[in-house]
């Protein structure tokens, strides 16, 4: 007998990550299954690319998204991890661990650009523009830039002089030039230029 699930029982995700040109701090995925029944709303909400919503239209919608989603998981690729294994590996290694941190697992996971995950383990589809097109690949793209946005905010106590609340870790010019004054600190890409001219100098900061 052929089992025939519904759209809502096939569990659809959608994973996005942001954070891969940034200078300092991990890379950040985050995995979101939606009921098929909130979509449209959501859509009419104002959820698309992350990128093109203000930081407070940001964090409105991502608190809209997580109190209709089925599940939200993050995944993390740290800073040491992107320097051994490099940018997109790490990448889809944050991908991968917030896929499956999901409950339930997907049937289906719709991914944002042309990279396949190795060994998941799960149907996947890799979309190009998939923030563009995907409202499950824009919701994900969402909760990850609030949730790196907010990270990166509370590091900047912890590491000041580098104007992180502003510029999120990436390389801004008051980055880069603190950077040349201060030198990197342990949270800083060693193998990203802009970075690794700096890394013979002691780690600043904590």
């Amino acid at each position: 007998m052929t089992l025939y699930l519904s759209m809502e029982e096939q569990w659809i995700a959608g994973i996005d990550e942001v954070g891969r040109g940034a200078l300092f701090g991990p890379v950040v995925a985050a995995a979101v299954i939606l009921p098929t029944t909130m979509l449209a709303d959501l859509t009419k909400a104002g959820v698309k690319d992350s990128k093109m919503l203000s930081p407070a239209k940001r964090s409105e919608l991502a608190k809209q998204i997580r109190a209709v989603a089925i599940d939200v998981k993050i995944g993390v690729a740290s800073v040491q991890e992107i320097d051994r294994l490099n940018i997109l590996k790490a990448s889809l290694l944050s991908m991968k661990r917030a896929i499956l941190r999901l409950s339930p697992q997907p049937t289906l996971c719709l991914i944002d650009g042309n990279q396949s995950i190795t060994d998941l383990g799960l149907s996947q589809q890799t979309i190009i523009k998939g923030d563009q097109i995907s409202i499950q690949i824009a919701a994900a793209s969402i909760l990850a830039k609030v949730w790196r946005d907010a990270l990166v905010t509370r590091l900047d106590s912890r590491y000041p002089g580098y104007d992180l609340a502003s510029n999120k870790g990436y390389g801004s010019a008051k980055h880069r030039s603190a950077i040349a004054h201060l030198g990197i600190s342990r949270q800083h890409r060693k193998s990203f230029k802009g970075c690794r001219e700096w890394s013979s100098r002691p780690f600043y900061g904590l």
